[in-house]
C-alpha cells in the first residue's frame, strides 16, 4: 500500500516533541508499505528553520527505508504572533500544495491528514479531490474549540470560517481517527458525525525506547551531573505555550521555594521567554529550563525525575484531551502530576498512576508535590501502576498495527 501523509509537525530525527507518527509511520514500513510524508520546515514549538533549509523552498529526502519525506516552506513568523502563526499555516498549505504536484511521484490509495492545524486539511482535501483517493482524517485535538478558549483565537469570521471547513473535512474524509473517547463523544453527539466511519486509535507509549533505556540508565551518575543530586525533581516536557500555562509551575515553585522540589521544564515555545524573565523576576532558584533534546535524551532525564507534570490551561476544551507527555512518563515509570481535569484525570486515577491536581490551584499543586515528597514509597508504586497499565493498554507497536489494518481497506491492491 502506499500511503501519504500530511503532517505539518512530522518531526526531525534530532528533535523533540511528538513522535507518533514518527513511529506509527516507522510500523507501516516495517510491514513493507510506502510512506510519504509531507511536512513543514519549522518545529511545532521553534521559530526559525535549520540551516540547512535556509534558501529553500522544498527538501526531499529519504528519511529511512520505505519512508521518504518532503519537507516544505513554513514562514519563519510562525511563532511570532497570532497572525504570523497564521501566515505559518497558510504558507505550509500552500507550498505543501505545490510541493506534491511539483515533487511527488504517485499513486497513493488514500491520503492521511493529522490536525492541528486544521487547515492542513486544505491540502489534504485538494490532493483527495484531484487525484480521487480516500481521505482518512485524523482529529488530534478539537479545533477551533481548543484557539477558542485558549483566547488564541478570537476574530469571528476566522472562527466562522473554520467551523465551516472543520465541518467539510468531516463530511469529505472517508475515515475520522480520534484520539480520546471524548473527541469521539463529541464528534457524534455534537456534531453529528455517522459512528460507523470514526475510528480511536489514542497517543501511546514508546516501549521500545524506555525498555531499552530503563535498566542501562545510570540514576545516581546522571542525577549528579545534572545537579539534582538530594533534589525531588518535577519534571515537565514539552510545549510551552499559551495552552500550557507554565506560569501554574512557577507559582507552585514559589510556594515550595523553602523544600528540596525542583521543577525542571524540558522544551520550547511561544512563551518560553517570558517565563524565564518571569522565573527570573520572581527569583526562583528551584525551577531550572533546558533546551529541547532528542527522544532518547528527554526518556533519559524523565527516568531519573522523581515525577512528571502534565499541565494544560483550564479551559473545558482540555477537559476532553490526553497528554503526549503522559504516555512518556508512564512508558518510563514515574508517577504523574495530572494538572487536567476530565479524561486525563480519569486515566491517571483510573490507572493508579499519580495524582490529580486541580488545574490553576497552586495550593493544591504544592500541596500534591509535599505529600509526594512524604510518601515516596506509594509515589513510586504510582509509577509502577503506571508502566503496567500503559503496558496493557497503550504499547505503539500494538496500536500501529491496529491503525494499520484500518487504513488497509483503502488497499487497492
Amino acid at each position: 500500500m502506499r500511503i501519504l501523509l500530511i503532517h505539518q509537525y512530522f518531526l526531525e530525527k534530532q528533535d523533540a516533541g511528538g513522535s507518533r507518527f514518527n513511529e506509527m509511520t516507522k510500523i507501516w514500513a516495517s510491514e513493507g508499505h510506502k510512506v510519504t510524508v509531507i511536512a513543514g520546515m519549522i518545529h511545532a514549538n521553534a521559530s526559525k528553520k535549520y540551516p540547512r533549509y535556509k534558501g529553500k523552498f522544498f527538501f526531499k529526502e529519504e528519511f529511512s527505508p520505505n519512508i521518504t519525506v518532503l519537507r516544505c516552506h513554513v514562514s519563519e513568523s510562525y511563532n511570532v504572533n497570532f497572525i504570523g502563526r497564521l501566515w505559518g499555516y497558510f504558507s505550509f498549505v500552500f507550498s505543501s500544495i505545490l510541493g506534491f504536484f511539483l515533487k511527488v511521484k504517485g499513486p497513493f490509495d488514500m491520503v492521511l491528514v493529522t490536525s492541528p492545524p486544521l487547515f492542513v486539511g486544505i491540502t489534504g482535501l485538494v490532493i483527495s479531490k484531484i487525484m480521487r483517493i480516500p481521505l482518512v482524517f485524523e482529529v488530534r485535538d478539537l479545533w477551533p474549540e481548543s484557539a477558542i478558549d485558549t483566547g488564541v483565537l478570537t476574530n469571528k469570521p476566522i472562527i466562522k470560517m473554520a467551523y465551516w471547513f472543520e465541518a467539510l473535512m468531516y463530511k469529505s474524509a472517508s475515515l475520522i481517527n480520534v484520539l480520546t473517547p471524548a473527541f469521539q463523544k463529541t464528534l457524534i453527539e455534537k456534531k453529528g458525525i455517522n459512528p460507523s466511519k470514526i475510528i480511536m486509535i489514542p497517543n501511546a507509549t514508546d516501549f521500545s525506547l524506555s525498555d531499552h533505556l530503563l535498566p542501562i540508565v545510570d540514576r545516581e551518575k546522571l542525577r549528579t551531573e545534572l545537579g539534582w543530586t538530594d533534589k525531588f525533581v518535577i519534571v515537565y516536557v514539552g510545549a510551552h505555550g499559551v495552552a500550557n500555562h507554565l506560569e501554574q509551575i512557577l507559582d507552585a515553585a514559589d510556594r515550595l521555594r523553602d523544600t528540596n522540589a525542583l521543577f525542571v521544564l524540558i522544551g520550547d515555545g511561544m512563551r518560553k521567554p517570558d517565563l524565564k524573565a518571569k522565573a527570573k523576576e520572581m527569583k526562583l532558584e528551584n525551577v531550572r529550563f533546558m533546551d529541547p533534546v532528542n527522544k532518547e535524551k528527554v526518556f533519559e532525564y524523565i527516568i531519573v525525575s522523581d515525577a512528571g507534570a502534565s499541565i494544560l490551561k483550564k479551559v473545558d476544551t482540555f477537559k476532553t484531551i490526553y497528554s503526549n507527555k503522559t504516555f512518556d512518563y508512564m512508558g518510563c515509570k514515574i508517577p504523574i502530576l495530572m494538572v487536567i481535569d476530565g479524561i486525563s484525570k480519569v486515566l491517571v486515577e483510573d490507572a493508579k498512576a499519580g495524582i490529580y491536581v486541580e488545574p490553576e490551584n497552586a495550593e493544591d499543586f504544592s500541596e500534591k508535590i509535599i505529600w509526594m515528597m512524604n510518601h515516596q514509597e506509594e509515589t513510586k508504586k504510582m509509577g509502577e501502576n503506571g508502566y503496567a497499565y500503559a503496558k496493557m493498554h497503550m504499547d505503539r507497536n500494538v496500536l500501529g498495527y491496529k491503525y494499520l489494518q484500518n487504513l488497509l481497506k483503502f488497499d487497492r491492491k
